[in-house]
């Protein structure tokens, strides 16, 4: 469900997440009202308020460590392709050399990332990895084993070579991972269901005006949905409107010189 709201464009998220839950708890308070006595309500205000208190509390406390953990994750999605790219620059770099192999191993690099910006991407908004970009980083591995082999270049600059490359499927595994969502599907039980109940308690206050309660009921709805409509929108680091592009990797090419 997250992946199919992350996909959605912004103003239908805003609709599906604030709008109509909102709508719904503004409806709340005039439905009870009709069905339970004001001042059957009102009796239970002082008692009931402490409560809310405490329901309140408690669900700001798991929104906000919803929210706060759904945007480290998304930097680290975000920091990952930086390091990927970064990766990629130091192997062409230590690849500079006019042998055959370091040649073929610059041209598998090239090809490794654009593969990854076409192949990769559109998986990933899909919580799916590609077989051409895993077949593309196979061959980068290839070509710089062969050029090991072959060349007689120091073994530090072989050994930083490898490094920056390991740094490469580190960077891609991250993503990947992030790609397929942040949020377990136990937590979002918890995040949906402490925001039906939290803005369902206002229901069952007494108010003499019916429409100052309604109103604060529906300020509470928008700023419980807000919260989720937030996480929603970054919970898939690849998807949606809120989604972290490759032109990281994209740069790379331009400095490449074959963008």
């Amino acid at each position: 469900m997250s992946l199919f709201l992350s996909s959605l464009p912004y103003w239908v998220t805003i609709i599906f997440l604030i709008v109509l839950p909102t709508m719904a708890a503004m409806y709340g308070p005039v439905l009870i009202r009709r069905r339970i006595a004001f001042n059957r309500l009102a009796a239970n205000n002082e008692i009931a308020g402490f409560y809310f208190g405490v329901v309140g509390v408690i669900y700001a406390v798991l929104l906000a460590f919803a929210v706060i953990v759904v945007w480290e994750r998304f930097s680290d999605a975000e920091t990952a392709v930086v390091q990927e790219a970064g990766a990629a620059v130091a192997i062409y770099r230590l690849t500079t050399a006019p042998a055959p192999e370091a040649i073929a191993t610059r041209a598998a690099l090239e090809n490794y990332l654009k593969q990854a910006i076409d192949k990769d991407w559109p998986q990933m908004a899909r919580e799916k990895e590609s077989g051409d970009a895993n077949q593309a980083l196979d061959a980068l591995y290839a070509a710089a084993a062969r050029l090991a082999a072959s060349t007689s270049a120091p073994p530090a600059v072989l050994t930083e070579m490898f490094r920056q490359l390991d740094s490469i499927v580190q960077a891609r595994r991250i993503r990947l991972h992030l790609a397929t969502g942040i949020v377990p599907s136990i937590l979002w039980v918890g995040l949906f269901g402490g925001a039906l109940l939290t803005v369902g308690f206002t229901f069952f206050f007494g108010t003499e005006n019916l429409a100052a309660q309604t109103l604060m009921t529906g300020i509470l709805s928008i700023v419980v949905f807000t919260g989720l409509f937030l996480i929603v929108s970054i919970d898939h680091p690849f998807t949606g409107s809120v989604h972290i592009g490759s032109e990281p990797l994209q740069l790379v090419l331009l400095d490449f010189g074959h963008g």
